[in-house]
Parts: C-alpha cells; structure tokens; sequence
C-alpha cells in the first residue's frame, strides 16, 4: 500500500517543537538551528493544510490539531526506535525473568503480551506467579512486580499504576435496577483477604458513594483478587475491584458498575529491580514496553 505522508524531518521537528513548546530548545535537540526547525514546521503546516500551534503572545502552545498529532507520533518514534534498538541489541539479548502477582498476570500482563512479542520477537521471557518476600535476593530473578506501598528497603520501585476501585457485580443481580435503586443489605459482599482490615475497601467505597447501613463484616473473603471477580461474575455477590484488572468483563457486560463512584486505592503495583543492577537489554526494553503500554497503549 502507498502511504501518502509529510516529510520526515518536518514530523520530527514538530515532535520536538511540541514537546518543549520552544523553537529554540527543539533546535538544540535536533542540533539544528533554530529556523530549520520553523522552516520545517510551517512547511508541515502547509502541507497539513492546518495550524499546529497558537504563536500568539509570544508563547509557543500547541492548537487543537496539533494536540491530536503529537501523541501519535510520539508513539510512532518510540515504537521504531525500540524495534531498531531491538535489531542492533539482538545479539546482545538475554533470557529476562520476571514475577508477578497471579491476578495481574492472568487479567493485565498476559492478554497485552501479544503486543511486546509483535515489537520484540527475539525477547525472552519467562513469567513466574509465585510469591517470596526475598525473591529478588536470588539471581536468577531480574525484577518483579509488586501490590503494595512502594516501601522495599534497597530496592528500586517504579510506580507502574494506581489501584482505582469500583463495585460491581453480574448483571443479572441487580434485576434490572441500577444506582442508588440496589440495596446492598440485600447481597453478599465479596471481599479480598490482606494484611490490613480486610473490610477496608469496602468501606471507603461506601463512604465515597454516601451509602449507609450496610455491614462490612459479613460475607465471603478471598486471599486473591481473582476469585472475588470470578465469584461475582457468577452472580454470588457484589466485589470492589481494580478497574484495571476488569476492564475486559466490563465492556463484554460480565460485569456492570452500580455506581459511577471509583475510589482511588492506598496501594498500587511497581516493578521491583536490584538496587546496584544496571539494567539488561532485555530488562530495559521490558520497562520501556510497560510504561508504554500503562500511559499511551495502542487503541
């Protein structure tokens, strides 16, 4: 298929421009001066048939078209820069294992992995579920992925995502009602065991929803996130869960929201690597991938 696209130095000085919002700045990135970046800008303008960014006032700030192209881009360049990276490193590459909690490989990891295969098919990975508190103190680890607080004495953490609760629960419980119609003194609540007050969750999402009279302290518990999405996926009651982890229920309809009340969690997940370990070639292109995949994923 012919493709029909701008010039290239023109889309990189505008990726440039854009993310310094200076004409200046974008120049010294590029090493180039600063009119060949202008040059090149307003000849993509043109080209475009539309203005990419407001000079007015004397401050550079992107126009609503311009806002709609930068990510695309951006997303373009780090996709061919970590495959070209990826042919120039093949030889270099190691085999990269990691751990991960089971709910968020089964629900997050797993179903994306298609995606990093497709960017770097010469990667090797292996994937492990198993919980040990000093898993990284043995070698043959290389990160791992955590739930929690982000507190692991000599250990580097990266913050990957922000637990975000909703309460939801199978369709067919709530009987065609919805919102504030439920009473949830009628269901079973669905907890997930942890170290903390295992009634928590639940009772900070009652409080965000302004819901009273509902006891905390009854129902069913899980020691995994899974089995209470599974569990309310066959109608045995209602859970608060990780938005993340249920995306996919939530749009198939396995799942529906009761309210539109989502509660931003106390923990998160991080990826977990060794103090004084550079990163491998593999390790690197493996965060890259994630944070790619969490900030700006593929439609």
């Amino acid at each position: 298929m012919q493709r029909s696209l701008p010039p290239l130095n023109a889309l990189k000085a505008f990726e440039a421009a854009a993310q310094c919002l200076s004409f200046t700045q974008a120049a010294t990135r590029l090493c180039v001066t600063q009119s060949a970046v202008s040059r090149q800008v307003k000849l993509l303008e043109e080209q475009l048939g539309v203005a990419l960014f407001d000079r007015s006032g004397g401050q550079l700030r992107l126009t609503a078209a311009g806002n709609r192209l930068l990510p695309v881009l951006r997303q373009s360049f780090d996709r061919i820069a970590w495959t070209v990276g990826a042919l120039e490193d093949q030889q270099q590459l190691s085999h990269l294992r990691i751990n991960v909690p089971p709910t968020f490989a089964s629900r997050w990891l797993v179903p994306r992995l298609g995606r990093l295969h497709a960017l770097h098919p010469s990667l090797d990975l292996s994937i492990t579920t198993r919980f040990e508190d000093d898993l990284l103190n043995h070698a043959e680890m290389d990160g791992v992925i955590r739930f929690g607080a982000g507190e692991w004495p000599e250990l580097d953490a990266e913050l990957l995502m922000q637990e975000s609760h909703v309460a939801v629960c199978a369709p067919q419980l709530l009987e065609g009602r919805r919102g504030r119609e439920v009473d949830l003194t009628r269901h079973t609540l669905l907890h997930v065991l942890r170290d903390d007050d295992r009634f928590q969750t639940w009772q900070h999402w009652l409080r965000a929803a302004g819901i009273e009279g509902v006891e905390t302290d009854g129902g069913l518990a899980f020691d995994v996130l899974e089995l209470a999405i599974q569990a309310a996926i066959n109608g045995i009651g209602v859970a608060v869960a990780d938005r993340h982890m249920i995306g996919r229920e939530l749009m198939r309809g396995d799942l529906v929201q009761l309210l539109d009340v989502e509660v931003t969690g106390h923990q998160s997940y991080w990826l977990v690597t060794r103090q004084e370990q550079q990163d491998s070639t593999n390790m690197a292109l493996f965060r890259r991938w994630l944070r790619q995949e969490i900030s700006d994923p593929p439609a």
